[in-house]
């Protein structure tokens, strides 16, 4: 049987860890995250909207009226704003925008 040294073994542990702690830890996902800090404020955790979020005007991300939306017309809201909804494009890159759009789509019943 052949030996491993200590210090290979600190190495096949460490890097399991960084592969299995996020995911033990329930890790989000970048659009997750996105989602969290820039519309769940308003648009709410599960896209229903916040209290805050329903006396601005949020639309709910679970109704047929958003889903039915196209793709270029929900990343247009996003990127530019509208009524009280602030413009992004400025501070999220197109990629950031269509992972936003893919997670709002997420909140399509059924899925």
């Amino acid at each position: 049987m052949k030996k491993i040294s200590i210090r290979s073994f600190a190495v096949v542990i460490a890097i399991a860890i960084v592969l299995v702690l996020p995911s033990a830890a329930g890790a989000q996902n970048p659009s997750e995250t996105l989602y969290k800090t820039k519309c769940a404020a308003c648009h709410g955790p599960d896209g229903s909207g916040s209290a805050v979020g329903k006396k601005l005007g949020a639309h709910d991300f679970r109704s047929a009226e958003v889903q039915a939306q196209s793709d270029a017309a929900l990343n247009a809201i996003i990127a530019q704003g509208k009524n009280k909804m602030p413009a992004y494009a400025k501070t999220l890159k197109a990629d950031e925008i269509t992972a936003l759009l893919a997670y709002i789509r997420s909140f399509a019943p059924g899925k």
